[in-house]
Parts: structure tokens; C-alpha cells; sequence
């Protein structure tokens, strides 16, 4: 299984003008760093929580549909699947028929079910690729505010320790990480 983004989030949860009256910062000599802080703050966000802020396109990839009638999406949330396509004999990706796969977009893991046997793909490798939109809206205002102002927070913290050595760069400041915690996709498996 593979992700590849398609088309990434057309704008970000925060603005610069957001961040910088958070941070209480009243010049331009700093915009273009808060303006990577702030993609880079969803960036982090998103991966420590599983959760997708922004809408964005993915194609998932798969070399051949699982065992049962379900697929769990890696993805969360997932908000419409624009297509399924499978591999035939010469090495075309035909679209899976409408109404075979439905989408169960779940708040916590979104699955795709279907109601009789997809295609198999006609190859090894990469036969099966399903598009879908994934992330809470377009606008920053459908992205949960804990989330935003954890991306704030996370900011402020980059902002106030640049170049300082941080002994443990893998962890999240603890303010940010009790924001994210209700909002982590839990995965049994």
C-alpha cells in the first residue's frame, strides 16, 4: 500500500496575519520563516495526529483489493472517493463500476465497502489505485480550533528556539501534544 498526494491543501488552517498577531509580531522581517513555520506546524500536526487538516487529493495504491468486503483508508477524514480504477490485461487502470464500493467515511477510520467483488487487477504489482479527497474542509474554520491553536503554540515554540538545540526534536512540546491527544487516530492494527 502507497500514498502519493495528488493536489495539496489550496491554503493553510492559519494565516500569517493569524500567527504573527498571535505572536505578537508587528514587522515583515520575519514573514517568509512564519510562513514555513506555519506548513510546516500542519505538517507536524497531521502527522502526529493522522488527521489530514486542509482538504487535499491522495491516490491510495494497492497491488491487489484485500481479503473480505472492506478496505480500511489510511487516511482520516476522508470526505469523498473520486475514483477506483483497476489494471486490466494491457496494463490499462479501467474505473471499478459505480455503486460497488461505498464509502463509510467514519470520523476515526474510513473504509470503503463493497457490495460485490471488485475486478481483480491483471497484474502483480500496483493494480489497484483509488483517488479520494481527504482533510476537514477548504476553509481553515472547519479545522478544529485545538488543532489550530496547536499549531499557534507550536509555532511560537519554533519561533522563540530558532537555532537552539533541542534535546529531544522528536517530541512535541507538552502543551501541544495535550492539544493533539484527543484527536490522534487510534489504530488496532
Amino acid at each position: 500500500m502507497t500514498l502519493m498526494l495528488l493536489s495539496g491543501p489550496a491554503s493553510e488552517p492559519l494565516t500569517l496575519a493569524d500567527v504573527k498577531n498571535w505572536l505578537k509580531v508587528t514587522d515583515g522581517a520575519d514573514d517568509l520563516l512564519l510562513q514555513s513555520l506555519i506548513a510546516s506546524a500542519r505538517l507536524s500536526v497531521e502527522a502526529a495526529t493522522g488527521r489530514l487538516l486542509i482538504t487535499q487529493q491522495w491516490r491510495l495504491t494497492l497491488d491487489a483489493w484485500p481479503p473480505g468486503l472492506t478496505l480500511n483508508l489510511p487516511l482520516s477524514p476522508v470526505r469523498s472517493i473520486l475514483q477506483a480504477r483497476v489494471m486490466d490485461a494491457g496494463g490499462a487502470f479501467k474505473p471499478v463500476a459505480p455503486g460497488v464500493l461505498t464509502l463509510d467515511a467514519g470520523e476515526e477510520r474510513a473504509r470503503l465497502v463493497w457490495s460485490a467483488p471488485p475486478p481483480a487487477p491483471a497484474c502483480v504489482f500496483g493494480g489497484v489505485q483509488i483517488d479520494l479527497v481527504a482533510g476537514y474542509g477548504d476553509l481553515a474554520s472547519a479545522v478544529p480550533e485545538p488543532l489550530r491553536l496547536a499549531m499557534r503554540q507550536l509555532i511560537a515554540f519554533w519561533h522563540a528556539n530558532r537555532g537552539d538545540a533541542d534535546p529531544a526534536p522528536e517530541r512535541l512540546p507538552a502543551p501541544v501534544g495535550a492539544l493533539l491527544a484527543p484527536y490522534r487516530v487510534r489504530r488496532l492494527a
